[in-house]
């Protein structure tokens, strides 16, 4: 559930004043569309650059995704946008990041930005977990697994992010992924399983969505079983998070998640 917004303007002037001490003076800002954890999500455009400055009050249930983000920022350097500030003042915590150019992936088949989302599934791929705070993957998905031993597939210590909604994703020069908040322990594999769904959901077949996943190293290092217990996992968690009366989004991702565990499950029942 996304949280509700409001305008940069209507933040505290200590807070104003705090993010100011970091930017500089603030020409103009930006509301974006990004980022709906966040009661604040803006750019902002000053004399010497823009940044993107995300907020949460202090007191906020989710503001520990904030915290995770800035735990996270050092260990993702040239992966994701600088984080230039990090402040908790006048009730409210504060991140503060360079804001990159570039534009939101676009999943769908044919498209270019395919390979070069694929590449940046590799390296995180490659970096151990940070000696920081973060959720195991076989907590995270302990609920929604049909057997406790189909946890055993999730265990690993490779950093994940987890959240493969292409809005997460800003292709420019370079690749950079955003939203850290929910980086995770886990498997390495898991990444590129995460980005599966989001491919279906953008048109690929689950076939083709495979064959996409399938050009990642860490994709080889699964088993049918696993890749089965955690497309499962996903349709539960997905059903759950959708409820008696899903809006469009939800139910679309939801959708994409049970085609492929149904496509999984034809293809254990045919081999």
């Amino acid at each position: 559930m996304s949280t509700t917004r409001i305008p940069y303007e209507n933040l505290p002037p200590a807070a104003l004043a705090a993010i100011e001490a970091t930017t500089g003076p603030i020409a103009s800002t930006e509301a974006t569309s990004e980022g709906w954890n966040s009661a604040v999500a803006a750019k902002l455009h000053t004399a010497t650059g823009t940044y993107f400055v995300k907020a949460l009050p202090s007191d906020h249930r989710r503001v520990w995704t904030q915290q995770r983000e800035a735990d996270v920022a050092p260990y993702v350097r040239f992966l994701a946008p600088a984080l230039t500030a990090h402040t908790v003042t006048s009730g409210w915590h504060i991140l503060i990041f360079e804001a990159l150019p570039g534009h939101h992936a676009d999943y769908r088949p044919g498209s270019a930005d395919l390979p070069k989302v694929a590449d940046l599934i590799r390296r995180i791929g490659e970096l151990p977990a940070p000696p920081i705070e973060l959720r195991d993957a076989t907590q995270r998905l302990a609920a929604y697994v049909t057997h406790d031993d189909d946890l055993q597939h999730f265990a690993g210590n490779t950093l994940l992010h987890t959240d493969w909604n292409p809005s997460n994703l800003i292709i420019g020069d370079d690749t950079r992924i955003v939203d850290w908040g929910w980086a995770t322990r886990g498997a390495p594999w898991l990444d590129t399983a995460y980005w599966t769904i989001w491919l279906i959901a953008a048109g690929h077949t689950p076939a083709s969505a495979e064959q996409h996943a399938a050009q990642i190293p860490s994709w080889q290092t699964t088993s049918t079983a696993g890749l089965n217990a955690f497309a499962a996992a996903n349709t539960r968690l997905w059903t759950e998070i959708s409820g008696d009366r899903p809006d469009p989004w939800t139910k679309h991702i939801m959708t994409a998640a049970q085609d492929w565990y149904e496509f999984r499950l034809r293809q254990s029942t045919d081999a």
